[in-house]
């Protein structure tokens, strides 16, 4: 089941993280606990080797492996490969997330446009949404070992009230060696299809806004399909699980420590635990566990998708949807602000520090401030200046150099564009324009 902790982190405060730290179920300390236990019996008896077991001679062969290890570990590039590893492995969990249909919107169309209050037009719309769910199951049930261990065989699927025994004859006799989650939706278009000549479903627009819903959740399931088949390249997956177990075989020796008295740097003092060589276990390890439950959510870890209960919750809003609530609403009553253009709705004491007490927003420039010169309009007649001499003939101005632009009146309306330069003749009576 997933874990949500969204009501612990509402608000920041003093310590906030710091609680979720002694929570046991999804976290890190559940997944590595065995891992570290095994990584300390290594580390503890290579330690006790080297002090009680070894002789002069044969402790300096170990130290010299330990130096020499310690020296090299640092060429493994374990947080860049990790870094990316585990960015790469989240953005696939959302997007798989978000590729889960919900038939919440295909059930409130059905409801409110396939109509027929009788035996039949009852019998469409419940149908509808069942193909909807059944194709949702027959994906689910590809790619989740949760359903699957529910729904193992399509016996199974009939039983559950998901598919009809006629329509597993149907199922069976379709000659195709491939997945056939897309055939409930294939039926749902062919009975939109009948509903529309009988004339349950009154118009196209509505028929083609049911025929792309159907698509919606068609694309959503095929790209669930698509995310189990194509997983992430295994070859990445090994570099990375490699990178990881290497560095810290390497770090079983090479962060040993040594005699202090053979004056080796970084072993000025004689410790017996490897405390941040453990942080760094935690840290690194619990990177990977992370990639380890996100690269597949369909499973049953901890933070996996609850898969099962979407199927049940679905089903469930479904036939609420077209059925229980169809053509169904409350009785319309004025509401208490009837009468209150600006009505001021209630606090309690625990929501009144809240209430905000400052000017409502309205933009970010509705603070900027203009000096009154620069608030005047400008007539744009006057925009650009006159030449010196009034008389000088349009025709002059044809030579001269750059873009001119000159704004003046005279009898004739127009523009008049000789190269660069642009003459623009207003007339004086506006009025007959």
């Amino acid at each position: 089941m997933t874990t949500s902790y969204s009501l612990k982190v509402a608000d920041a405060r003093f310590g906030g993280f710091v609680r979720l730290l002694f929570r046991w179920r999804a976290s890190f300390y559940k997944l590595l606990y065995k891992e570290l236990l095994v990584y300390l019996v290594l580390y503890f008896v290579l330690s006790a080797t080297y002090r009680i077991v070894l002789n002069g001679r044969q402790r300096e062969y170990f130290e010299d492996i330990s130096l020499f290890c310690n020296k090299h570990t640092d060429l493994i590039p374990v947080a860049f490969l990790l870094g990316f590893y585990v960015s790469v492995v989240f953005t696939r969990w959302w997007q798989q997330y978000t590729c889960i249909p919900w038939p919440d919107r295909i059930a409130a169309l059905i409801g409110c446009s396939v109509h027929g209050e009788d035996h039949r037009g009852r019998l469409i719309r419940r149908t509808l949404v069942r193909y909807v769910n059944l194709a949702t199951l027959l994906i689910m049930r590809s790619i989740s070992t949760a359903v699957y261990k529910r729904f193992p065989t399509m016996n199974h699927v009939v039983e559950a009230g998901f598919m009809m025994p006629s329509e597993l004859k149907d199922y069976d006799q379709l000659d195709s060696p491939h997945n056939k989650f897309w055939l409930p939706l294939n039926w749902f278009c062919n009975l939109v299809t009948k509903c529309r000549k009988e004339g349950r479903v009154e118009d196209p627009y509505t028929f083609r806004a049911l025929i792309e819903e159907s698509n919606n959740i068609r694309g959503s399931l095929a790209m669930l399909y698509s995310y189990d088949w194509i997983s992430v390249p295994l070859v990445y997956t090994q570099v990375v699980t490699v990178a990881v177990y290497t560095f810290f075989v390497s770090c079983l020796m090479g962060r040993q420590w040594l005699d202090p008295g053979k004056g080796y740097t970084g072993h000025e003092v004689d410790l017996y635990f490897p405390i941040f060589t453990v942080l760094q276990f935690l840290f690194y390890m619990g990177w990977l566990k992370v990639a380890e439950q996100l690269i597949n959510p369909f499973g049953q870890d901890d933070d996996d998708f609850e898969t099962n209960w979407c199927i049940d919750r679905n089903l469930q809003i479904s036939y609420l949807a077209v059925d229980d609530l169809y053509m169904t609403n409350p009785a319309l009553e004025r509401d208490i602000y009837w009468n209150q253009p600006d009505p001021e709705l209630p606090y309690t004491e625990a929501s009144i520090s809240n209430r905000n007490m400052t000017e409502p927003f309205l933009g970010s420039t509705f603070d900027m401030r203009l000096n009154v010169q620069n608030m005047e309009f400008t007539n744009l007649h006057t925009v650009a200046e006159e030449p010196e001499d009034k008389q000088e003939s349009s025709e002059g101005l044809e030579n001269a150099p750059g873009p001119t632009i000159v704004v003046s009146e005279g009898e004739d309306s127009g523009k008049k564009l000789h190269g660069r330069n642009l003459i623009v003749l207003i007339p004086k009576n506006t009025s007959q324009m």
